[in-house]
């Protein structure tokens, strides 16, 4: 998965926020018209882009859209540190931890509405599966044990540790009509379906890329033009990848543009969806 695009109403206070709770820096900004485009990242990895469009209504809970971002770090201690900056920034609303077996994760809400899970992998080797899917649940984690386990508060560098986009987790409307778009026409494969009103999608045999669910949204249609949510992107090895997306997208009827190096389409509810080779620079994704 490669940054996230959120539309934003006040981009000095969200780049702020996710500079001082994130530790995110800015990585490069441009202006498209009216638009400010900014992006952040660590240690040269992209992992958000800020787009400053004032006058957009707020988030919608109810809406399909964005449930969280989910930022990966590489270890505990990094994930702790980041952890407690989150929760000290008085702008945070933290809303939950959970052990999924899988991964660590951490949960909070950004001060426009949008969601944010703070996260690391457990070993591979670790995973295990039953009832023929892999093997994730939703178990108690106790924030300040963890910190207070994982956090070195001398080890600044931690903070700077680099972190990414590990999955991108949505609200649809319908999880049949979200499993045709990413899993039948974009090509992820299934690994959890058993989960009341979820859908978890990946590639590589990782646990979960995407992630779809219908908790706060059931029926909703195609969202209207509003902050939040405005680009998923991820990116593929090879031609042949874009090459074969290409044709199921054909093959569903599903209109998208195709311009060499990635492919842009939107799912059923209106979300923007690029699909590009490895290596692109923050240029292109400032012209996104």
């Amino acid at each position: 998965m490669d940054a996230v695009t959120l539309h934003v109403g006040d981009l000095e206070l969200m780049s702020d926020y996710y500079g001082t709770a994130l530790a995110l820096t800015p990585v490069e900004e441009a202006t498209r018209g009216r638009q400010v485009h900014r992006v952040l990242g660590r240690e040269g990895i992209t992992m958000l882009r800020l787009i400053h469009t004032p006058g957009l209504p707020p988030v919608n809970p109810r809406e399909a859209g964005l449930f969280h971002t989910a930022f990966l770090f590489e270890t505990p201690g990094a994930l702790a540190a980041t952890v407690q900056r989150a929760a000290t920034d008085p702008r945070s609303r933290f809303v939950g931890s959970a052990d999924h077996l899988v991964s660590e994760a951490f949960y909070f809400t950004d001060p426009e509405g949008n969601g944010i899970e703070l996260y690391r992998d457990r070993p591979r080797s670790q995973w295990s599966r039953r009832n023929g899917e892999l093997a994730m649940d939703n178990l108690p984690l106790h924030p300040g044990e963890y910190l207070q386990q994982h956090l070195d508060q001398e080890d600044a560098s931690v903070l700077r540790a680099a972190g990414s986009v590990g999955h991108v987790h949505l609200q649809v409307g319908d999880l049949e009509r979200a499993r045709s778009f990413y899993v039948d026409a974009l090509g992820f494969e299934t690994t959890v379906s058993s989960y009341p009103g979820a859908l978890f999608a990946a590639a590589g045999g990782y646990h979960h890329h995407v992630a779809m669910n219908t908790w706060n949204s059931r029926d909703a249609g195609p969202r209207a033009a509003r902050l939040g949510l405005g680009d998923v992107a991820i990116t593929v090895p090879h031609r042949e990848d874009l090459d074969a997306l290409s044709a199921r997208l054909r093959g569903q009827g599903i209109t998208h543009d195709d311009d060499g190096r990635r492919i842009s389409t939107r799912d059923p509810w209106g979300t923007q969806v690029t699909v590009a080779l490895p290596g692109s620079t923050v240029d292109e994704l400032l012209a996104r």
